[in-house]
């Protein structure tokens, strides 16, 4: 297999031209969250519980990940019942509670928590903890963000390293080309008169 290679300068130039529009025109502008879940109360204390909450706040369904601990040396209840509530701020619609599914990851007590939001705005979520041996809530807002392209993310955020990565072989395949073939490339035929 012969492999493409870039020649002069000039050409070089045009190439990164080149992949540098086709990266651009995958280019989206994003005025909101777009990515993996982010913070949104850390070592936040409820009665004898240390909460920290992650959320990826999709249009649609958005998820909630509650880990929780226990603020003393007592190992967190089997029996705690986790539930987000959500409301948007600006009262359109009744406060809706969705229950939490245990996980337990490696010793981490986990909750994830999915909630269904019906448009982009800002909204209110309450952090309900129940249990025989206590309960308490936490409010905290959140913004609704439109979801994101689904499996063509991975292909967008990708895009530049490829690119990068592209270049980067072309240069080890021209630098790994040897001496001799280099002045085979170069030498001008002969001519058999």
């Amino acid at each position: 297999m012969k492999w493409f290679l870039f020649h002069s300068p000039l050409t070089n130039l045009r190439a990164i031209v080149v992949v540098c529009s086709i990266s651009l025109s995958f280019a989206v502008t994003v005025s909101a969250h777009e990515g993996p879940p982010f913070p949104l109360l850390v070592d936040q204390k409820i009665d004898h519980y240390v909460i920290s909450v992650w959320t990826d706040p999709d249009v649609g369904t958005g998820t909630f990940f509650v880990i929780v601990n226990s603020a003393d040396a007592t190992p967190v209840p089997n029996d705690l019942k986790v539930q987000i509530g959500v409301q948007p701020v600006s009262g359109r619609l009744a406060e809706v509670f969705y229950d939490g599914k245990k996980e337990d990851l490696r010793g981490q007590i986990q909750y994830k928590v999915l909630v269904q939001f019906d448009a982009q705005e800002i909204w209110k979520v309450r952090v309900r903890l129940q249990s025989p041996q206590g309960s308490g809530e936490t409010v905290a807002t959140v913004e609704a963000t439109p979801p994101g392209y689904g499996r063509w993310d991975l292909l967008i955020y990708l895009t530049p390293f490829l690119a990068i990565g592209f270049l980067w072989l072309v240069a080890v395949v021209r630098r790994r080309r040897s001496p001799i073939s280099r002045k085979a490339t170069r030498a001008p035929a002969k001519s058999n008169s």
